[in-house]
């Protein structure tokens, strides 16, 4: 990002594009990674200058008397505009140009589509019919790049017509599917852990390995997000991509390489290896709540049926997890903020130890994601005195102590591979198509058996009584 480059935000007065992305640019811009010249274009319907706009963004993060806000701010303009009307696209031309001018040849333009999904269909058409997509010619266009964030369509067919439209305008290499959480340095440090430790790989298997629970919670609501969330739901919105991305990070093989499509491979066939849910099975492997109140949430229908909570049981079809179950949950207005991967090892201690009582759960390696980074393994130890009495103690790694930093925030590191052309941490097609493959199964399922109703659970809790049910079944609890 040291060259020239300017970024078109679509939906620029939206949570995304002052929530993360210009965070992320301004934190960037103050490691001195941005360069020289670079131009940040919003791109949204309300009426303001570039003057308001900038204003607007520093009185929502309060950046008020930051002298280098100042200074970034003088880089932000603002494009007023209609998604499905011309006028504003072919405005946003004439800027784009006095960009390029200024400069003196055509720099790199990135589109980022910080829109509700709804939008993008308009705004990919009017970018190919005004040929912004070319750039701004003598062969610019292969500089020119799109990035677009989850979730990618509705269902296995909306996705596959999204990605057709996508490949009429765009060439693969210029396309950056966002899902944040594969930014998050957690996740990145899976393939580290897994993969450059040798301890591990001979017991990352069905062998040792019981079970895998993946927690995504919540303690907020929707609260503005009602119009965008209420018809999406939580397995569209976190379960599509969120939780089945952080599935494959346990679950894929080892690259054959680092390079970027290696990577990609088996994350790919981790996705696509997981066993599809037959429609009789939907009703018993997955469960959809909604907590008490949400029908009263702002720009939400008052008898609603979409799902603020999920729970899943799935089974990976591969040689080193057949047989291993992994349960899934996602929840908004749960009793805690955390985003976490639990691999369970199973317990053998009750073999040896008898008399001195084993704990219920033995050998749990944490991977932290969100909020406080890094791993916990927990080993069954020896209690102090003279008796040979066990329990379980932890092993922990964080970020912050050991490295006095957590990392890269996820949309820094999101932003710099896209202007760097890294696609690694990015959804590829046939990745999408295996997991709304899943995904569709389950929506046609709650479609066609509507008594199927969403269960309800109170605000605070972990969800419904269900999800425990569904763990429970197979002996198991979730921790």
């Amino acid at each position: 990002m040291m060259s020239p480059f300017v970024i078109v935000i679509f939906g620029a007065t939206g949570d995304l594009a002052q929530r993360k992305l210009f965070p992320a640019l301004f934190s960037l811009y103050q490691q001195g990674k941005l360069g020289d010249n670079f131009f940040i274009v919003g791109f949204a319907r309300r009426m303001l200058t570039d003057l308001q706009y900038s204003q607007m963004i520093e009185n929502e993060l309060e950046y008020h008397g930051d002298k280098q806000w100042a200074k970034f701010a003088k880089n932000i303009y603002y494009q007023q505009g209609l998604f499905d009307e011309r006028a504003g696209y072919e405005a946003l031309i004439n800027k784009l140009n006095t960009f390029d001018k200024k400069i003196g040849a055509c720099i790199t333009r990135l589109f980022y589509l910080a829109t509700p999904p709804d939008n993008y269909e308009s705004i990919l058409h009017h970018l190919s019919i005004t040929k912004l997509s070319e750039g701004c010619g003598q062969g610019s266009e292969k500089w020119t790049k799109l990035a677009i964030e989850k979730p990618f369509g509705k269902d296995l067919e909306t996705a596959r017509d999204l990605d057709l439209k996508l490949a009429q305008i765009f060439e693969e290499r210029q396309i950056f599917r966002v899902d944040h959480y594969l930014g998050k340095e957690t996740v990145q440090n899976m393939l580290a852990f897994r993969f450059a430790n040798s301890i591990f790989d001979p017991v990352w298997n069905n062998k040792y390995i019981d079970h895998v629970q993946i927690t995504y919670a919540e303690k907020r609501g929707v609260s503005k997000r009602g119009k965008f969330f209420d018809g999406v739901g939580m397995l569209r919105d976190v379960g599509q991509n969120h939780l089945l991305q952080l599935l494959a990070t346990v679950a894929m093989e080892q690259p054959t390489s680092f390079a970027k499509e290696s990577i990609r491979d088996v994350r790919a066939n981790a996705i696509k290896a997981i066993r599809p849910l037959a429609s009789s099975l939907v009703a018993t492997s997955v469960v959809r709540g909604q907590y008490v109140g949400y029908q009263a949430e702002t720009n939400v229908a008052p008898d609603s049926q979409t799902e603020t909570f999920i729970a899943m049981k799935l089974l990976v079809d591969t040689e080193r997890f057949a047989g291993v179950p992994f349960y899934l949950r996602a929840g908004k207005q749960l009793r805690d903020d955390r985003v976490e991967i639990k691999v369970v090892f199973k317990q053998t201690c009750q073999l040896f130890f008898k008399e001195a009582g084993c704990p219920e759960i033995g050998n749990v390696l944490t991977i932290h994601i969100q909020p406080d980074e890094g791993l916990t393994l927990t080993t069954i130890v020896k209690k102090p005195g003279t008796k040979l009495l066990l329990d379980t103690a932890p092993m922990k790694f964080s970020y912050d102590q050991t490295f006095g930093s957590h990392g890269v925030e996820a949309y820094e590191k999101i932003l710099l591979d896209i202007m760097s052309g890294d696609q690694m941490l990015f959804n590829r097609s046939d990745e999408l198509a295996s997991s709304w493959q899943l995904i569709s199964t389950i929506l046609k399922s709650w479609e066609k058996e509507k008594k199927q109703r969403v269960t309800f659970y109170q605000e605070g809790s972990w969800g419904p009584k269900a999800a425990n049910e569904l763990i429970e079944r197979d002996g198991r609890k979730w921790l």
